[in-house]
């Protein structure tokens, strides 16, 4: 099936670039940047690799993966853009600030929802405010300017995962040494984008 939709495209491809005179070229290159810096590239990536290890360790953060998630695609954004305007720490931290307490929030209103015996099964009240605290995360974090997007899903996170205080600690702890981990060595990250 593949291979006759490779096929497909490919002539296409090659009827369209007989069209306007020009040739079809499928081909992998590597990021210009990467033959330039190859060991800042794979050191960068190091660290990001003994950072999420120290987050894991020490956090405790095998017992909550669902919640501990988010904080791999923050670590891509901190280490792989240190300069760009969202790794910044008030962005990392005030967006995670925003998820938690979105996610707490959410959480124990599923609870309290949960305990009044509404006529709703408790499957369909869960679904609904994960995806409450999705759409309430991302609200906050705009209107407060802490655009986070990673934040998002410790909102949601929080509440499928059952939401508890080490959750939250781990969630915390992580960004908290994510973001010193960027900031004492921003000088000498380059940006990988």
């Amino acid at each position: 099936m593949r291979a006759v939709l490779w096929k497909r495209y490919y002539r296409s491809a090659v009827a369209w670039c007989c069209r306007y005179g020009t040739r079809p070229t499928v081909h992998l290159e590597l990021d210009p940047k990467f033959r330039k810096y190859p060991l800042r590239f794979a050191g960068q990536c190091a660290l990001v690799s003994l950072v999420i290890v120290g987050v894991l360790y020490v956090l405790d953060g095998v017992a909550n993966a669902a919640v501990v998630g988010a904080l791999g695609a923050t670590s891509f954004i901190a280490f792989a853009m240190p300069h760009y305007r969202v790794s910044k720490s008030v962005y990392l931290i005030g967006g995670y600030l925003v998820g938690v307490t979105v996610g707490i929030v959410c959480y124990w209103g599923n609870e309290l929802a949960q305990s009044a015996e509404l006529p709703v099964g408790a499957d369909t009240l869960l679904i609904v405010f994960a995806a409450l605290s999705t759409g309430m995360a991302i609200f906050f974090m705009v209107i407060l300017n802490f655009e986070h997007p990673p934040a998002a899903g410790v909102a949601l996170g929080l509440v499928l995962n059952r939401c508890s205080w080490v959750s939250v600690g781990i969630v915390i702890g992580g960004v908290l040494l994510l973001t010193a981990v960027r900031r004492l060595l921003k000088p000498k990250l380059i940006d990988l984008l």
